[in-house]
């Protein structure tokens, strides 16, 4: 069953992610929400109904959480919980760090079954089903995560910031502690496609404080399932963390 289900989160994510890159570069409307910096389009709603679209289609039970549009709230055991445009900023800014994050879990015991995550402009889809292992499909076929990385002494972090301005100046005053086992950081601004970047091997590690669950859903259970050592908010505090072991 998660492998199906896995299948059906890359049609999905793939769907999402077509709408944000045929709209990509274009002059879309951009709407504040919670506060200064964290912004909507109308492709996020676009990309968001067009995963639901897929998921329904399937699967008409199921239940579908998304960031920009009222929950569905379904009567099946699985709930879908999406992010159609995670790093609508960067969408914004024409920078390529932005993904569709689609993920499943159990309305039985809140277990993540399956997810998937695709990066249009980095070419990249990225997607895991539990106890099946992850891999990523770059247009030549899917390979089994982590991949291969060049040996060297270099380790890398990523982090994001609060759009809460007192948050913010408390994450970082925490930094200095933060870099401490590391010999740098990344700020790629979308934390679904950090978490894979953890996934891949690229980063070492990733962590936050002030994320929602659609936002690291699919990527914590896809570095979860290659391998990582993954703490999700709630099970020892607020911090979303996945580090390479």
């Amino acid at each position: 069953m998660n492998e199906t289900l896995r299948r059906l989160a890359v049609e999905a994510a793939l769907a999402g992610a077509a709408v944000c890159l045929r709209h990509w570069g274009e002059q879309v409307h951009v709407s504040t929400k919670s506060a200064d910096g964290d912004v909507v389009t109308a492709v996020d709603r676009a990309a968001e109904q067009a995963v639901r679209t897929v998921l329904l289609s399937a699967r008409p039970q199921d239940g579908v959480l998304g960031e920009e549009l009222a929950e569905h709230t379904g009567t099946g055991a699985v709930q879908w919980v999406v992010d159609p445009l995670d790093g609508t900023t960067n969408y914004t800014r024409r920078l390529p760090h932005f993904a569709t994050s689609v993920a499943a879990r159990s309305r039985t015991d809140g277990s993540w079954l399956a997810g998937a995550v695709c990066a249009p402009v980095l070419g990249n889809t990225w997607s895991a089903a539990k106890d099946h292992g992850a891999h990523v499909d770059s247009g030549s076929g899917p390979q089994r995560l982590p991949l291969m990385m060049i040996e060297s002494s270099a380790r890398l972090v990523g982090t994001g910031l609060s759009y809460d301005a007192a948050h913010r100046r408390r994450q970082l005053g925490e930094l200095p502690a933060l870099l401490a086992d590391y010999t740098d950081m990344r700020r790629f601004g979308a934390a679904a496609v950090d978490l894979c970047l953890v996934a891949q091997g690229s980063l070492d590690a990733f962590t936050e404080d002030d994320l929602a669950v659609h936002d690291w859903a699919a990527g914590a259970l896809i570095a979860e399932e290659a391998g990582a050592t993954v703490v999700r908010p709630g099970e020892h505090g607020r911090e979303m963390s996945a580090r390479r072991r």
